[in-house]
């Protein structure tokens, strides 16, 4: 199954939605999941991208389920996304840091299944990507250039989404999730800035890009990394490496952020995450280089072991979306993952 939806990336309005209430609490998993189905055209995953009038079970074979290993040798793989279109995944891959402010270089490799890996995109400066809901544009967190940056696939060229917030440069923008409206999220650690000046006076932050415009999310987090949308657009979860938390938060109909809590309360240096159709979030931990698995609850449903150290990120693809690719490795040996799964998953 593929989906290419025509709504147009990155438009300047955000789209009139149908909302739906879904109940909080311990009792939600059984209701969320149901809600996500009955969706039609939600605000957070694009049209089609996950079916509807679906009942699913359990996402895990196993509660605990290895991940075998498809290549390594990589220097540090991170931010992967599945181009349905193309049937290839592609992930930034960032060497050590160069040059007088010791930025780190950055290509996007691109891996076609089974078995083949070529470079797509030289000197990319990225790290967490996204696709536009037209599937048309690559969304990039470029540090290079400390911005949120788009490349068409059709030809690599490159524009800029967000380029700073009231005049300031960001620090290193991480990781980036994308609404079916165009409505971009992004998260601001320090971790890429390299020896550049700090203008955001210490702060590490999450944004949100409408309409061109830049607003701030959260700047109370401390090292903000990976970010993820629920199927329904409901949710934004963001994990918050040196406070050993993911956070979760209501989002409305416009795409504007409102309270927030947390979902975990304790996971060891969360890195990259995302979600499946039925909303349960898959989030990679530094500590124990597990992917940990929730229900939509915040109730832990099991792990995936891709290695033994340096798992940074996932993303569902294959083509049925039940795939789950995981960057995992420590640094010089970075490798790619794969393991299949009870439930398609949102591949943005």
């Amino acid at each position: 199954m593929t989906w290419r939806p025509t709504l147009a990336a990155l438009a300047g309005l955000c789209l009139a939605v149908t909302t739906t209430t879904v109940p909080a609490g311990a009792a939600a998993d059984a209701a969320q999941a149901s809600a996500h189905a009955a969706l039609a055209g939600p605000p957070g995953a694009p049209p089609g991208a996950c079916p509807t009038g679906v009942s699913y079970g359990p996402p895990l074979p196993a509660s605990t389920v290895t991940a075998p290993r498809i290549r390594g040798g990589f220097t540090f793989l991170e931010g992967p996304v599945w181009v349905a279109d193309g049937g290839y995944l592609l992930m930034s891959d960032m060497t050590a840091g160069t040059g007088p402010y010791n930025v780190q270089p950055s290509t996007i490799r691109r891996f076609t299944p089974p078995a083949t890996f070529d470079t797509f995109i030289a000197n990319a400066g990225s790290n967490g990507l996204a696709l536009t809901a037209d599937a048309q544009q690559l969304v990039a967190a470029t540090h290079d250039q400390r911005s949120v940056s788009a490349y068409r696939l059709s030809d690599r060229t490159r524009s800029t989404i967000a380029a700073n917030y009231q005049g300031r440069a960001f620090n290193s923008p991480n990781d980036v999730a994308v609404r079916s409206d165009g409505v971009v999220y992004f998260t601001d650690p320090n971790f890429q800035r390299g020896n550049r000046p700090d203008q955001m006076s210490g702060r590490t932050s999450v944004f949100r890009v409408s309409g061109g415009q830049v607003s701030l999310v959260d700047d109370r987090l401390r090292q903000p990394n990976g970010i993820s949308l629920s199927p329904d657009g409901s949710a934004l979860y963001v994990g918050a490496y040196a406070e050993n938390k993911i956070y979760k938060y209501v989002v409305q109909p416009d795409g504007s952020v409102g309270a927030r809590s947390v979902f975990v309360n304790y996971i060891g240096g969360p890195d990259g995450g995302t979600v499946d159709c039925a909303g349960n979030v898959y989030w990679t931990s530094g500590g124990d280089s597990l992917v940990h698995v929730y229900s939509p609850a915040g109730t832990p449903l099991g792990t995936i072991r891709p290695g033994n150290t340096g798992t940074t990120n996932v993303a569902f693809g294959g083509p049925d979306r039940q795939t789950l690719f995981i960057t995992s490795g420590s640094w010089g040996d970075s490798g790619l993952y794969s393991v299949r799964l009870n439930i398609p998953g949102y591949p943005y």
